[in-house]
């Protein structure tokens, strides 16, 4: 993350550097209020440490013109001050400060008050993408809210048992889980360009509307990509690109866009394509009734190795009844009474058409 220190005084902007850069920070030095503005309209700076007394623009001055300014991203603002009395920080607050720091500064405080600035950064940037991009994809379907609670509620039960108890948990910790969890919504976040004569087609699409479906994963790459761009520090955005592009890949290479196999696919879009079939295998869609959770199942079961990493799979098989729990849960855009008949001579291919 880039952090701008601005300080009139030579001195203390060096120490302010020096400790945010021995903790890994990228840092830029700014002298007064306007240098300070002219960097963060030309550079993606979300956190600004500022002392409060400085010539032509002081901290609060700067402060005020940063909540003002049109810079379309959160800035964390740290003010440095001597200023003590109460109506000081009133005034600090008013302007938009996010917190103080009294001078003369001490190092190991100013890095914690910096780490919390960092963290509420990423949530605010996390939040709001993925609140607007799944709100651009329920725009075009009523279903999706319940749909992308389902896929959520199982994306996360599947990491979970890898994490305790499969070979991939290696790969991962509960902050991967939590990553996984807020950025599974987004999986299918391309579909917002695909023609409603395509995406809302009742039946098997022909190969000409099949080829535009499948752009659906690179639009949505694009898109995410597009996001990085501003927030290259997201690791977020990182993971929502990989599950937006590569769920429709198979584990033995059989899929799209790019023929990925094996753990070549990353793992979160390996444990999103169970949670996503499984889910259009068990919902009501314009093209098919709704399949039973052991019709469903067995097909699962059946393209293990094929479609869908086994050890996925296998964390599917002994989450059973938490999956049945969650459709339970969110079961008002599923059909009640599932049709077994009708899903017996409905193919997974069928359904894998619109996905």
């Amino acid at each position: 993350m880039k952090v701008l220190a601005v300080d009139d005084d030579s001195i203390s902007r060096l120490a302010i550097a020096h400790a945010l850069k021995k903790a890994g920070y990228e840092v830029l030095l700014a002298g007064d209020g306007r240098e300070a503005l002219n960097l963060l309209q030309a550079h993606p700076i979300q956190l600004v440490v500022s002392d409060w007394s400085m010539p032509n623009l002081n901290g609060l001055e700067l402060c005020r013109a940063v909540r003002n300014a049109d810079l379309r991203r959160f800035v964390y603002f740290i003010l440095l001050t001597g200023h003590s009395e109460p109506q000081d920080v009133v005034d600090g607050l008013e302007a938009g400060a996010d917190d103080f720091i009294a001078k003369p500064f001490n190092p190991a405080e100013l890095m914690l008050r910096v780490n919390v600035g960092r963290r509420i950064v990423a949530l605010e940037t996390r939040d709001l993408t993925i609140f607007t991009m799944a709100k651009l994809a329920e725009a075009r379907d009523s279903e999706t809210g319940a749909h992308l609670e389902r896929i959520r509620g199982y994306s996360r039960v599947l990491a979970q048992w890898i994490f305790r108890h499969g070979r991939g948990g290696r790969k991962i910790d509960e902050e991967y889980v939590r990553l996984l969890c807020e950025t599974c919504p987004l999986h299918d976040i391309g579909k917002i360009a695909i023609p409603d004569r395509i995406l809302l087609k009742p039946g098997r699409l022909d190969q000409d509307e099949f080829e535009i479906i499948k752009t659906h994963t690179t639009i949505g790459a694009r898109m995410l990509d597009a996001a990085l761009v501003e927030f290259p520090n997201a690791d977020f955005l990182r993971m929502a690109r990989d599950i937006a592009l590569s769920h429709h890949e198979r584990y033995d290479g059989g899929g799209y866009p790019q023929g990925l196999a094996g753990e070549a696919i990353p793992l979160c879009a390996r444990i999103v394509a169970v949670a996503d079939v499984y889910d259009a295998l068990t919902s009501k869609r314009v093209y098919k009734d709704a399949f039973g959770h052991a019709s469903a199942a067995t097909r699962i079961t059946e393209e293990s190795k094929r479609h869908f990493d086994p050890e996925v799979v296998a964390a599917f098989l002994a989450e059973e009844r938490r999956f049945t729990a969650i459709r339970a849960e969110y079961a008002e855009e599923i059909a009640r009474a599932p049709v077994e008949k009708a899903a017996a001579s409905f193919t997974l291919a069928h359904v894998k058409d619109h996905l």
